[in-house]
């Protein structure tokens, strides 16, 4: 194998390896924040016989999760409820703003 195809293989593992731990770094920068997606637009978890992304029916359903900064769950600004109640996002499951059963 000549000198130029293995310094040609060597760089493309390395960007390989590069490209992973990014992916992998940014993953890890992320957290599961409740009560801020729009309906249809969650990540994942929309209560109980739902299944997972895009399944949430109502806009910031509060069993319903999005991946967001790490950090930025609790000051994202979301509009305020009907009610005029402030509305944030929660590491946790919320019990507002669930689909009428």
């Amino acid at each position: 194998m000549s000198n130029t195809l293995k310094s040609a293989a060597l760089v493309g593992a390395f960007a390989t390896a590069l490209a992973g731990h990014a992916t992998t770094a940014s993953a890890a920068e992320q957290e599961k924040c409740y009560g801020v997606s729009l309906a249809g637009q969650n990540d994942c978890k929309a209560g109980a016989g739902t299944t997972c992304a895009g399944s949430s029916t109502v806009d910031y359903q509060g069993n319903a999760w999005k991946l967001v900064d790490k950090g930025t769950c609790t000051t994202m600004e979301l509009p305020a409820m009907a009610d005029g109640t402030a509305r944030m996002g929660s590491l946790e499951e919320l019990g507002r703003d669930l689909p009428s059963s």
